[in-house]
């Protein structure tokens, strides 16, 4: 009968459900913003019907600006337009009732000093006849007419008050505008966030409206009185301190220092003679041994590893290293760097497959890792050189700091990265610990463990240089070289010669394997 009169029951369905999901839309946008709902369902249909930017206006966020957002949870758009509003209040602030000319006012004022010690000594010196009188006659006219170009542009400044508070109120005009009418877009962005997960914020507590004000009134009152009254605050300016702090500190981290070097002496001694027979095994391979058989070796390795064009681009570059005389130097790098990346493999690699499946274990080695990647190598190398003296086995360990981490991380990351469902698949087939390690975490994690290699390698040659000046030898030399006597050749054809280091071991670790 319904078919008769031309009534369709599937679009009646259709419709239906089409309404219901409407009603829900609006109860969860009523829900969502708590405030005017709607205000904010008729603007949400409309930024939801286009996939592109939909301009609305928002006279609440025009007229409150980064504390609107603020209250909303938009922090990253708060603080963004609180930078944009300081600046034009600022500005405002400084044309109408800063000192515009009080820097250069206080230049007149020290000028004046001087002047007036230059007016005594001329009086002293026409009283007793000297032939300085004309001299300090110049030097006071000279005070003079900067005093008087200081005054002038005092005036000056003074004058651009107006026009400077003009450009404060246009840029603050200008982003309330772009506040106002990008306000309900982001919201409702962040609507459609809260949607899938509703432990987001809603709504605009009181608490958060305060907060939001509080915060952002302070820090745009202090702006304005500090850049409209310089000066004339010294706390906004110079943070409170006390040079006894300071002292105490460096005191106490000294004594701790000395403290663990006389309690420790065997232990480093013993690892500096680790460290120092290793490399001297690598300066025997590669520095004392034939270049031509150091040669052959590295084409031959470069040709199974990444294949034979880059194995003749290694001829090529070993060749440029010998006829420019940089062999021995090179080779020098190469065991330096050896030995630091093999001892950071060495290590990183069961510590990185020891904190895959240790997650509280990794985070805490974690921040230590950050810390060393983080520091800059002159700051680290200074407790170095306290418990390794200068010399080679200190340029391993600075080398093994910054570049040590990396191979923790992508070891992990790529053990991680091994699906469940195929670890599950061999655990099921009787797979043991050992073999499952071996035969199936190992080899799917093995692309990003490679990465891990070579990046500990990369960084490892970018301390050459770094590494060069507590005595380690090498291409590092000559570039630090380069740089105290200002040797632009010498320099560069010495950087090239460690970028063709690093090309090599780069695609003798990387292969060609995809």
């Amino acid at each position: 009968m319904s078919e008769d009169l031309g009534v369709n029951p599937l679009e009646d369905t259709e419709s239906e459900a089409a309404q219901a999901y409407a009603e829900e839309r609006r109860e969860n946008i009523r829900t969502f913003v708590r405030t005017s709902p709607d205000y904010y369902i008729r603007n949400f249909d409309k930024i939801g019907a286009s996939a592109r930017f939909t301009a609305t206006f928002n006279a609440m966020t025009g007229l409150f600006g980064p504390i609107w957002f603020g209250a909303r949870g938009l922090w990253s758009w708060a603080l963004a337009f609180l930078v944009v509003e300081a600046i034009g209040f600022v500005q405002i602030a400084r044309g109408l009732f800063g000192d515009l000319g009080a820097d250069a006012l206080a230049r007149v004022t020290s000028i004046e000093g001087t002047l007036d010690l230059r007016y005594q000594q001329l009086a002293a010196a026409q009283e007793s006849g000297s032939d300085r009188a004309a001299a300090i006659q110049r030097q006071i006219e000279g005070l003079e007419a900067n005093i008087e170009g200081f005054r002038a542009e005092a005036e000056l400044l003074a004058a651009q008050g107006p026009s400077i508070a003009l450009t404060g109120l246009i840029i603050l005009l200008v982003a309330k505008l772009i506040q106002a009418v990008a306000a309900n877009w982001a919201l409702e962005a962040r609507f459609s966030d809260w949607l899938s997960d509703r432990t987001i914020r809603s709504g605009m507590p009181v608490s958060q409206i305060v907060f939001s004000a509080g915060f952002m009134i302070l820090l745009v009152a202090t702006a304005m009185v500090h850049y409209s009254f310089p000066g004339r605050f010294s706390f906004l300016s110079e943070f409170p301190t006390d040079n006894s702090i300071r002292l105490a500190s460096i005191d106490s981290v000294e004594a701790f220092i000395v403290w663990c070097v006389a309690n420790s002496v065997s232990f480093f001694d013993g690892l500096t003679a680790a460290i120092r027979w290793l490399l001297d095994a690598m300066e025997v391979a590669l520095v004392q041994t034939p270049w031509i058989v150091v040669a052959a070796l590295i084409i031959l390795l470069t040709w199974l590893t990444a294949g034979l064009r880059m194995a003749i681009w290694s001829g090529a570059f070993l060749a440029y290293m010998g006829l420019l005389g940089f062999w021995e130097k090179a080779m020098t790098t190469l065991a330096l760097l050896g030995t630091a990346a093999l001892l950071s493999i060495v290590i990183g690699i069961p510590l990185g497959m020891f904190s895959a499946r240790r997650p509280r274990f990794y985070a805490v080695i974690q921040p230590i890792m950050d810390f060393m990647q983080t520091m800059p190598a002159f700051v680290f190398m200074v407790p170095v050189i306290a418990f390794f003296g200068v010399g080679k086995p200190a340029a391993v360990i600075v080398t093994m700091i910054f570049g040590g981490t990396p191979v923790v991380r992508l070891t992990v990351l790529g053990l991680r990265g091994v699906p469940e469902s195929v670890r599950e698949a061999a655990i099921s087939f009787g797979a043991n610990k050992w073999y499952l390690l071996t035969k199936v975490d190992l080899p799917l994690a093995s692309p990003s463990i490679r990465a891990g290699i070579n990046q500990t390698i990369m960084l490892s040659l970018a301390m050459v240089v770094v590494a060069s000046l507590i005595g380690a030898k090498g291409l590092g030399e000559d570039v630090l070289e380069a740089l105290q006597y200002a040797n632009v050749g010498q320099g560069i054809l010495a950087g090239f010669a460690i970028l063709f280091c690093a090309m090599i071991l780069d695609r003798i670790v990387q292969g060609q394997r995809k």
